[in-house]
C-alpha cells in the first residue's frame, strides 16, 4: 500500500510514517497543503492521511480540490479539532472518514486499511485534457480519430502531468514517481522522455503542448488557436 502524509508538524508527520513503514507500507509526507494537492493528484497512492489545519491550503479545500478533479482516492482527515460542524464540513468536502487527536496508532491503521479496500469501488478508466485522452488500462494516447500507445515511462510521465493540468511537476517529482527513489535517474532521463512525449503530441496533432519552466520542471498548456 502506499499512503500520502500531509502534515505540518514534523515530529507527528515522521511518526505517522513510521507507523505506516512498521507495517511495509510505503509513505511519503509532505508538510503544507499545496504539495499536499499536487501529489494526491498523482493518482500514485492508495489512501491520502490529511491534516486540516496546513500552510498554503486547509486540509478542507485540499479534498475539496481533489473531488473537482475527479481524483477518488480515500481521504483520512486528521485533526485536533472535534467540534461537530467541523467533522461535517470535512465529510461534505469529500473526505472518507475523519480521526482527531491524539489517536491509537492502531485504530488509524485499521481505518487506512478500511479506506484502501473501499478504493476498489472507484476505478478511473482515463485521463482528459483538452483534446487529448490517455486511457489508463490500454496506455493509448488519443486525439480526435489518432492514437498511439506510449511506453511505460512515457505513460507514466504523461499521467503525472495530465493528473496536475497547467500545475508546474517538478523534475524531481517525476524521477521519484516514474523511476524510484532510490534510481540514479537524472534530469536528463527526464528530459529525453518529455522529447519523446512532444514527437507523439506533434504526430498526433494535438493542441496540447508541454512547457518548459526553467530549471524547475515542466506543465501541459493549451494551445491557442
Amino acid at each position: 500500500m502506499r499512503v500520502l502524509i500531509v502534515e505540518d508538524e514534523q515530529r507527528l508527520a515522521e511518526a505517522l510514517s513510521q507507523i505506516m513503514l512498521e507495517q511495509r507500507y510505503a509513505a511519503d509526507v509532505v508538510y503544507d497543503g499545496n504539495d499536499g494537492l499536487a501529489y494526491a493528484l498523482s493518482g500514485q497512492y492508495d489512501v491520502v492521511v490529511l491534516d486540516v489545519m496546513l500552510p498554503g491550503r486547509n486540509g478542507f479545500d485540499v479534498v475539496r480540490e481533489m473531488r473537482a478533479q475527479k481524483n477518488a482516492t480515500p481521504v483520512l482527515l486528521l485533526t485536533a479539532r472535534d467540534e461537530l460542524p467541523d467533522k461535517v464540513k470535512g465529510l461534505d468536502c469529500g473526505a472518507d472518514d475523519y480521526m482527531t487527536k491524539p489517536f491509537a496508532p492502531e485504530e488509524l491503521l485499521a481505518r487506512v486499511r478500511a479506506l484502501s479496500r473501499r478504493q476498489g469501488d472507484v476505478v478511473l478508466e482515463e485521463l482528459a485534457f483538452q483534446d487529448l485522452t490517455l486511457s489508463l488500462s490500454t496506455r493509448s494516447l488519443a486525439c480526435g480519430a489518432k492514437s498511439v500507445t506510449l511506453g511505460y515511462k512515457e505513460f507514466e510521465v504523461l499521467r503525472l502531468l495530465l493528473a496536475n493540468p497547467r500545475m508546474i511537476v517538478p523534475k524531481e517529482d517525476i524521477i521519484t514517481k516514474v523511476w524510484g527513489s532510490d534510481s540514479d535517474a537524472e534530469d536528463n532521463n527526464v528530459e529525453a522522455y518529455i522529447s519523446f512525449l512532444r514527437k507523439k503530441l506533434y504526430f498526433l496533432g494535438s493542441r496540447v503542448s508541454i512547457g518548459t519552466v526553467r530549471k524547475v520542471g515542466y506543465k501541459l498548456e493549451a494551445v491557442e488557436v
